[in-house]
């Protein structure tokens, strides 16, 4: 009977002490036997329905006086006071363990688990300097500098020259790159740009303009350049097209077979003078080719060049094609209705269509002041269309002019 109320009085008084309490693995309390201590655990059954409560109640009167005392009847008779029973719990404390004092000290060597320190914890000023603060991640930003502290691809970009303003003004640009893991996406692309002959000091300034490179598959970009390359386009020549024409790289194989084909094919061209023509202007390959069909119409239609006049042209002077409509048409008409310069000599000189209109007009005007104004290769003073053009000021008043700087600027000051 001692053994089955010694496992009746641990069973209840867990019960009431758990919600409160929880034990850990060792306790040790003033007063308590190491061995009555060392774990809680029910072992026996109950009986159900009114006798379990009303064994709960003995047990938890039994208990306030320092003892545990087993029922006398299991089949749910009634129990006697504590104070007629008084002798017999004397006689079963000899016997029964003690409980520990649940308001006791508790003092524990061997815990698990540290419970982590409170925010209101007073701390010494030395373990206060030694705590660092990481800065806040910006929620949302308008500019890519606010994540440079917080991004290494960021801040690796940045110290390659990398110009975040101007990346950041590119569609979706900046969402690729917070994006993207340095080590994982960035490095990979990186040395594949130099194997393709971009050097260091190149980088920066072609990732400002084509970012999107660093989210593109390594593989489809490797393809490509083997493209160019099946093309007979050289190693340096395809390291000149990809630095001139940064989204070159981003076309699939199929669109840079197109536009090659295309401008063979509309500009009657051989595949060598092609090739020769895009390695000069590479932003043929990557441009709206609907400007380029919109210049030729222009050319041919109302400036009135022939076919194989509009060849010559585009083969020496690939910018013809990019060029805006307005600008053509201006200059050709102040070429050829004032100036009086044929087609054939335009087709020999064509770019004078790449000179700016201004300075045009205020040469041959100073020219024509001065009596000189000859562009006829068979009258005595000819002057070239392209030395009219090209050379600096000091060197066509000196050669061309036959005249000083000063009266130039004299001149210009009476337009």
């Amino acid at each position: 009977m001692a053994v089955w109320a010694r496992q009746v009085s641990r069973w209840c008084c867990l019960l009431n002490t758990a919600r409160t309490v929880e034990f850990p693995r060792r306790l040790r309390s003033r007063g308590c036997p190491a061995r009555a201590c060392r774990e809680f655990a029910p072992q026996a059954v109950l009986p159900a329905g009114k006798e379990v409560l009303m064994c709960r109640l003995q047990t938890y009167r039994q208990v306030s006086i320092g003892s545990c005392s087993p029922p006398d009847n299991a089949k749910g008779e009634s129990f006697s006071s504590p104070e007629s029973n008084l002798p017999s719990i004397q006689q079963e404390q000899a016997k029964a363990e003690t409980l520990p004092d649940l308001n006791a000290k508790i003092l524990d060597e061997d815990w698990d688990d540290i419970l982590p320190s409170s925010a209101l914890e007073v701390i010494s000023e030395e373990e206060a300097v030694q705590i660092i603060a990481e800065p806040l991640l910006p929620i949302q930003s308008s500019t890519l500098r606010d994540y440079v502290d917080h991004s290494e691809t960021l801040a690796k970009l940045v110290h390659l020259g990398v110009d975040l303003s101007q990346v950041e003004k590119r569609q979706k640009a900046g969402q690729l790159l917070l994006t993207l893991d340095f080590e994982k996406d960035v490095k990979k692309i990186l040395l594949f740009l130099k194997d393709v002959g971009i050097e260091d000091n190149q980088l920066g300034s072609f990732l400002t303009k084509n970012p999107y490179i660093l989210g593109e598959d390594l593989e489809a970009l490797e393809t490509r350049v083997a493209y160019l390359k099946s093309k007979k386009f050289g190693q340096s020549e395809i390291a000149q097209m990809v630095s001139r024409a940064p989204y070159l790289l981003l076309f699939s194989v199929e669109r840079l077979d197109n536009r090659l084909g295309f401008f063979k094919n509309e500009l009657g061209l051989s595949v060598k003078k092609t090739k020769d023509l895009v390695i000069r202007l590479p932003r043929l390959l990557t441009g709206k080719l609907e400007l380029v069909k919109e210049n030729l119409q222009v050319c041919q239609i109302e400036l009135g060049f022939q076919r194989n006049e509009i060849q010559q042209i585009v083969y020496k002077t690939p910018k013809i094609l990019t060029a805006s409509k307005k600008r053509l048409k201006q200059t050709f008409d102040y070429l050829h209705n004032i100036m009086g310069i044929p087609h054939s000599m335009l087709t020999r000189f064509p770019q004078v269509f790449n000179s700016k209109l201004l300075r045009i007009r205020e040469r041959h005007m100073f020219l024509a002041f001065l009596g000189r104004a000859q562009y006829d290769p068979a009258q005595p003073s000819y002057i070239p269309l392209d030395q009219l053009v090209s050379l600096p000021d000091e060197v066509f008043c000196t050669e061309i002019a036959k005249a000083s700087m000063q009266d130039f600027e004299n001149f210009l000051k009476t337009l």
